[in-house]
């Protein structure tokens, strides 16, 4: 098992990985979004890996057996929580295989997240969670409220930074 943490780096559209981070967030969040087949799902992860900005996409890679393997992703979007149009920009579909996680892979994404979003000139950055709002909050995340989305009860959070 590697000691430190695998590299970050921004997804391209034509990565051999997107398919894998496309099956990883579907499978977790897919069901919420029964209008959205698997490859509109995927074209959608294809369409956000930016350039630089919103939207862009990271993929933590791991070596293993001398590959490079995916062991986590992260996005910045423009919009992630339908009923909430009017904020932006979004840390989304943050996650890590089971087998990885509790190795700080999932800070280092968000912290990859943020600084992209700070480059680009925002003041802060938004996220909902059902779950996870202590690793938020331990990363200097705060509460703005809870609330009902797509039958789930969820925390929606902001993060602010010096522009």
């Amino acid at each position: 098992m590697p000691s430190s943490l695998p590299v970050l780096r921004r997804l391209r559209p034509d990565s051999p990985h997107l398919e894998t981070l496309a099956r990883w967030t579907y499978t977790a969040w897919g069901a919420r979004y029964p209008e959205e087949s698997w490859p509109q799902w995927r074209d959608d992860m294809r369409r956000q890996c930016g350039e630089q900005g919103v939207p862009s996409v990271f993929v933590a890679l791991a070596e293993e057996a001398g590959r490079e393997i995916p062991v986590g992703t992260a996005s910045l979007t423009a919009s992630d929580l339908d009923t909430r149009p009017e904020l932006t920009p979004w840390l989304a579909s943050v996650f890590v295989p089971s087998a990885w996680r509790g190795r700080g892979i999932a800070s280092a994404l968000v912290e990859r997240v943020a600084e992209e979003a700070r480059a680009a000139g925002c003041s802060g950055c938004y996220l909902y969670t059902p779950d996870q709002q202590a690793l938020y909050a331990r990363l200097g995340w705060q509460t703005q409220e809870e609330l009902d989305y797509r039958g789930e009860r969820v925390t929606l959070m902001w993060r602010g930074w010096s522009a």
